[in-house]
């Protein structure tokens, strides 16, 4: 484990291994509920200073609903273009937050989160969820963090 506050070569030799790891874990496994469930343990275990890690699912249109995750109870439904999850979904594009008081639209499910980064995850063209990482310390992620977490974010996708 480490905190990955500044970038570093164990950082990214870190990264390296969970992705590696991630990409082992789910070679065979059919079931997606399982290979979420299992992403997201190893996301919680390998990170420092995270308070929830998990997934939101595209349930429906524009419409995202809580899936696997490792945490405090969440926010159950979440529309595309509303808070961090549902923003990051609508534009397919990797949102962090330094300060999630202050994203307007903010939804706090928890109120111990202080920081997030949320990665859609995008199969054919179509976002199918979004990966959500919320820790308790302003700033937690980093560019670095946001790199790598794409590239678990990907695997993923090219299993499910």
């Amino acid at each position: 484990m480490f905190q990955s506050s500044t970038y570093s070569d164990n950082q990214e030799k870190a990264y390296t291994l969970l992705n590696k790891q991630l990409d082992a874990l789910l070679e065979g496994e059919t079931d997606r509920v399982a290979k979420l469930a299992n992403a997201s343990a190893l996301l919680n275990q390998f990170l420092n200073d995270v308070n929830w890690v998990g997934f939101y699912l595209t349930k429906e249109e524009q419409k995202l609903i809580l899936g696997p995750f490792q945490g405090m109870p969440a926010c159950v439904h979440i529309d595309f273009g509303k808070g961090v999850c549902g923003t990051a979904a609508a534009k397919q594009e990797t949102i962090r937050v330094a300060d999630v008081h202050q994203f307007p639209g903010h939804i706090a499910c928890d109120a111990a989160s202080r920081s997030e980064i949320v990665v859609p995850l995008i199969k054919d063209g179509k976002t199918i969820g979004v990966l959500d990482i919320d820790s308790p310390s302003l700033e937690r992620f980093n560019e670095e963090d946001e790199k790598y977490l794409k590239q678990f974010a990907e695997i993923l996708v090219k299993h499910l």
